[in-house]
């Protein structure tokens, strides 16, 4: 404030060259005309000094006003899981920017913010300024502060905001619009165990844009398992349920640590027609952090490999009658191993088969988690070609595995019996010995096997010249049609229903040529003639696999049987498969809820 004096002074005019004081009595009139000469210049200089005074007062206060920053909150006690409206306002010459929120960012998320340039005139007197609207969400509980914020060389003034707990503000409890709930499905768990973790969000109101970060926890292994949308009342309430379902394993005992979830989306109708939506509100919702104890592995537990699970079983199944095995002929083993509650991952490998005078090729092992509201159901998929070099009785040795049972809390043992078979000798014809008065030709062959190889090259040569010509016009046919003779093709559908037909048949041929339908259907860009360089194009772990699995049963000798319940699970991944998978599956917009 500037203080301006304005006391009047005594005005005194220079007396006239040679009259003193005593002089002046006889000079009335004339010293009546300079007393009021006299006034006139005291009420000049009053007016004129007043009127300075005046002046610089008022600008004063114009320059006060024009550098004016203002903030101000729409409320000073939220919870954790509220936001709050902060209004800045700066009155005077806007040049462009915005104020430093980065102290701001240190205590809130910043949800929000618009910036509107307004003119008004109220009374006759015009004002302008420029004003920023933010929508903050508060980063912890207790004590926090709007810090001061500066621009143009103005200084907002610090505001102090109080974070309580969920629901304790006094704007929140039953009536809430929006809230979250976290539920575990146990109190304690062992290392490596499964915890399930279901989040759910309520909300009495339409809610669209939802977006929620990952659930990460450190020290353990977090998995989405499911997925639901439904309606609850409470209280008499209807309220649209989103639920999430997590399978946390934990790598470490000790304690753990759920962290808090936060979610944020927009409450009130979108207007199509609108830029601004006006109607709509953000809202920032967030859940309680959960601990619990994390136990290690009973000292009591004996097993070679530790496996807590709910359940575990072991399956075994044969790609033809066991009883029929004949010397030479392969005949394929599938030992499934199978637990609820573990990740294939965790489950370990079953022992080699080492059994005199059967020679044995495994395969590959298959992995597969299958998800579901209970948590993962982990398989884990042994396929062994058997191929026995002499006849007899045999005996494969029994399998056991020892898991730890979290439903009864004790050690348990599963265990597939041994299996007993027997051999018989060499198919008819395929062992005979050779005719010993056959004419033996000069260079210690016979006659019959020399007529049976050129026999059987000829054959082969007018088979690969009749594939071709069959390959050739298949080709033209599907590259080349005739012009209003075109049929349209059958949908990716359709073609995918075919494969999983073939996959029921057994037939290798028949697999290979309906995943070649599908896969042309489902991506037309492909022009790869066969499975290996479809592959090269797509580059899809479950086709090479596959491919190597057909080629096996088609084309190795002896000939490797197919595995129907590997090619299931293979054909399940390639049929669910997309040309462009998205890697961050918790970025993914939720969907609306009530819009």
């Amino acid at each position: 404030m500037i203080n301006v004096d304005t006391r009047i002074s005594p005005v005194h005019s220079p007396l006239p060259s040679g009259e003193g004081p005593g002089e002046r009595a006889p000079r009335a009139g004339n010293a009546v005309g300079a007393a009021h000469g006299r006034d006139r210049t005291g009420y000049t200089h009053w007016a004129i000094r007043a009127l300075q005074a005046l002046l610089i007062l008022l600008l004063a206060t114009t320059a006060q006003a024009a550098d004016q920053l203002t903030a101000t909150v729409d409320r000073n006690k939220i919870g954790i899981d509220e936001t709050l409206k902060l209004r800045l306002r700066y009155s005077g010459d806007e040049n462009g920017g915005r104020p430093d929120f980065n102290l701001l960012e240190q205590d809130f998320d910043i949800l929000s913010r618009q910036q509107s340039n307004q003119y008004r005139v109220i009374n006759g007197r015009a004002e302008s300024f420029v004003e920023w609207m933010l929508t903050l969400a508060p980063k912890r509980e207790g004590k926090l502060f709007v810090p001061s914020l500066h621009y143009q060389g103005a200084v907002s003034d610090a505001i102090p905001i109080t974070v309580t707990e969920p629901g304790s503000s006094p704007n929140t409890g039953e009536d809430r619009q929006a809230f979250l709930e976290v539920e575990l499905d146990k109190e304690k768990v062992h290392v490596q165990e499964q915890l399930l973790v279901k989040v759910r969000l309520y909300t009495t109101v339409g809610l669209h844009d939802i977006a929620t970060e990952p659930l990460k926890v450190p020290g353990a292994h977090v998995e989405k398992v499911d997925e639901q949308r439904y309606e609850r009342r409470i209280n008499g309430v209807g309220h649209a349920v989103y639920e999430l379902t997590y399978a946390i394993f934990p790598e470490s005992s000790g304690k753990l640590t759920i962290p808090a979830l936060s979610y944020v989306a927009v409450a009130g109708r979108r207007d199509p027609f609108s830029l601004f939506n006006r109607n709509t509100q953000r809202l920032r919702l967030r859940s309680q952090p959960r601990s619990l104890e994390v136990l290690p592995k009973p000292d009591s537990y004996s097993g070679a490999n530790w496996l807590p699970a709910a359940s575990l079983g072991i399956v075994q199944s044969w790609s033809k009658d066991p009883q029929t095995f004949t010397v030479g002929e392969p005949i394929t083993r599938i030992v499934t191993l199978r637990a609820e509650g573990l990740r294939a991952a965790q489950l370990p490998p079953l022992p080699k088969l080492n059994v005199e005078g059967l020679k044995t090729y495994p395969d590959q092992p298959q992995q597969d988690d299958q998800l579901g509201q209970s948590g993962i159901i982990g398989s884990r998929i042994e396929t062994t070609a058997i191929v026995a070099t002499k006849p007899g009785d045999y005996q494969l040795p029994a399998v056991t595995v020892t898991w730890w049972d979290t439903k009864t809390g004790r050690q348990r043992a599963t265990q597939l019996p041994p299996f007993r078979f027997t051999v018989a000798g060499a198919a008819t014809g395929a062992m005979q010995e050779p005719d010993q008065t056959a004419d033996l030709q000069p260079n210690g062959t016979t006659a019959t096997d020399q007529s049976q190889f050129w026999r059987n090259l000829a054959i082969v040569a007018l088979a690969s010249h009749l594939l071709w010509l069959l390959y050739f016009f298949r080709q033209r046919g599907v590259r080349s049609p005739m012009p209003g003779s075109a049929k349209p093709l059958p949908n990716a559908e359709q073609q995918a229903r075919a494969l999983e037909r073939a996959v029921e048949t057994g037939d290798p041929t028949q697999i290979q040529e309906a995943a070649l339908n599908w896969l042309h259907t489902r991506w037309p860009q492909v022009t790869g003639n066969s499975l290996g360089e479809v592959n090269r194009e797509l580059n899809f772990e479950e086709l090479e696999k596959l491919q190597e699995l057909l080629d096996a049963a088609l084309y190795l000798t002896p000939s490797r049987p197919l595995n129907k319940q590997q090619m299931q699970i293979l054909v399940n991944r390639l049929l669910k498969r997309k040309l462009l998978e998205k890697s961050a599956e918790e970025d993914k917009p939720l969907p609306d809820l009530f819009v």
